[in-house]
């Protein structure tokens, strides 16, 4: 029962390539779609590129949380820019229904 068990915990986790457990990788690492991190992209790459075997055992850990907190802060900006977008958005849509209720009154 208790290997069970273990092996249905083993199947719902794994391990990422920074070593932490978590839920998805990296997004594509295009340099154009994510231009605040390009630098730590490029590391990263050339990190994997130079330690083709030791990127298995490490190597390039750092570099990967690097990577994974730029993503975050990106992600983070570009949620604020486009829920103020929506915002903006929300008010036109308000004023217009507002002015078309006093148009058919």
């Amino acid at each position: 029962m208790e290997r069970q068990h273990h092996r249905r915990l083993m199947r719902r986790r794994w391990v990422t390539t920074s070593g932490i457990c978590g839920n998805k990788m990296h997004p594509p690492l295009t340099l154009h779609r994510h231009p605040m991190c390009a630098e730590i992209i490029e590391e990263f790459q050339k990190c994997h590129a130079d330690h083709p075997v030791k990127k298995f055992f490490g190597e390039c850990t750092d570099l990967k949380i690097k990577l994974d907190r730029c993503f975050r802060q990106e992600k983070a900006l570009k949620r604020k820019a486009n829920f103020e977008q929506s915002k903006k958005l929300r008010e036109r849509l308000q004023a217009y229904r507002k002015e078309d209720a006093e148009k058919i009154s």
